[in-house]
């Protein structure tokens, strides 16, 4: 009965105290035909757009050209890191710009990570370095060479000798291989950055939901991600909560020199939440969001690609710390599994207090969740399940902790990452 009555009660308190997590309207403001929304810059920023890339082949065709064609005002350069891909992901993106033309695009490989750095951030670290060697050649050209026709070849992009200032000057959009965007996507993102004097955009990409199991788990992951996250915490300028969505992060240049970015989260498995705490902790400003015209095309159709995707970073969330694996179970026992469970032994015993409390608690999470529901256009039925959803979350970060203990880490695409040793 108590422990009924716990849960009920935590129920209450994430409802009205945890940041509003459940409501989903925490989005990019749509610039309207009249012209509402933020104003335009004055004169549009440039922006490099840095792709790490391992392995991709099968989902690149559906996300390259839809950065190929951004109809961005200002200059802006893509530069995807091919990082020891053995799928032929360099040379299939070779082959989509010269098919689809648009944004310049450069691919090139960092060679594998240096110690102490995941393969991602070691990718992003190039691509960032490469657009800033590329300024610094077209500054230098620009001054020696104002009427050399014979440059290197670099794609054929011409007026390369004017283009001072059009890669990676003001913003870094550093964006996943599997994210679609919208032709709109970066002209929105500094939009919103210029006017509101941000210094991290993200959006939360809206992932792929088309299969039994992807319904079943896929919106919850972003509900749970919101739950610990709370966007409206994230989003307050003096607030301690931090965290970005990895797939689609809009960062000034600026404001990543000033954090260190990216030698001081390199051993970040969690990268996007580690960029958002070293922006924010150097004084920068932040702003997450869900998106609408964003979106993953990587598919997930078993259960097994779910749990490896879900277990391979859970542990880490958790510091790798026992006493907090054990609260969190916990913790996900009493919010999640109690409320069933006592709706069942409240009609087994014949108690009607005991059902009344469980399914008081059980409507509350259900109502929590629709919003989440409706913004992936998913049957609401769905919605009471979230207990079965929530226990196989369980099961997932369990199975992550033994996965630790074994010594496997944190694995992705044939990497295994230990825990990161203690910062220098």
């Amino acid at each position: 009965m108590w422990i009924a009555a716990g849960s009920l009660a935590a129920w209450l308190w994430l409802l009205l105290g945890q940041g509003f997590f459940w409501r989903t309207d925490i989005r990019l403001p749509r610039r309207g035909p009249v012209g509402s929304g933020p104003p335009e810059p004055a004169g549009w920023p440039s922006v490099a757009v840095v792709v790490p890339a391992r392995d991709e082949s099968a989902v690149l065709p559906a996300s390259l050209p839809s950065l190929l064609a951004q109809d961005y005002p200002g200059p802006a350069e893509i530069f995807l890191i091919d990082d020891g891909s053995s799928d032929g992901t360099g040379k299939l993106a070779r082959e989509l710009a010269e098919e689809y033309g648009g944004l310049p695009l450069t691919v090139d490989s960092p060679g594998e990570p240096g110690p102490g750095w995941t393969g991602k951030l070691w990718a992003v670290r190039h691509g960032m370095a490469l657009a800033t060697t590329r300024i610094a050649a077209d500054r230098k050209d620009d001054g020696n060479h104002e009427d050399d026709g014979d440059r290197k070849d670099e794609g054929d992009r011409k007026d390369e000798g004017d283009r001072k200032d059009d890669v990676g000057v003001d913003y870094l959009l550093l964006t996943d291989a599997d994210i679609a965007h919208e032709p709109d996507s970066l002209r929105e993102l500094v939009r919103a950055a210029e006017a509101n004097g941000l210094d991290l955009v993200s959006q939360m990409a809206r992932l792929r939901v088309a299969t039994c199991w992807e319904r079943l788990i896929v919106p919850a992951f972003v509900y749970f991600f919101a739950q610990l996250y709370p966007f409206r915490w994230v989003n307050r300028p003096r607030g301690r909560t931090a965290a970005a969505a990895g797939g689609c992060v809009l960062l000034r240049r600026e404001a990543a020199e000033r954090a260190g970015i990216p030698e001081t989260i390199r051993q970040s498995v969690i990268d996007d939440v580690a960029l958002a705490r070293a922006v924010k902790r150097s004084g920068g400003r932040i702003w997450l969001g869900l998106a609408d015209r964003v979106d993953s095309v990587r598919p997930y159709p078993r259960l097994g690609e779910l749990w490896r995707m879900v277990s391979r970073s859970a542990y880490t969330q958790l510091r790798h710390h026992p006493l907090l694996l054990l609260m969190t179970v916990a913790g996900l026992a009493v919010v999640y599994l109690v409320p069933p469970a006592a709706v069942v032994a409240g009609v087994l015993t014949e108690r009607p207090a005991l059902l009344a409390l469980g399914a008081a608690a059980w409507a509350l999470m259900a109502g929590s969740y629709i919003p989440m529901l409706r913004y992936y256009r998913q049957t609401l039925w769905l919605a009471p399940l979230l207990p079965l959803t929530a226990l196989l979350y369980l099961l997932m970060t369990v199975d992550s902790a033994v996965r630790h203990h074994l010594g496997q880490g944190a694995a992705w695409k044939g990497r295994t990452y230990a825990r990161p040793s203690a910062a220098p």
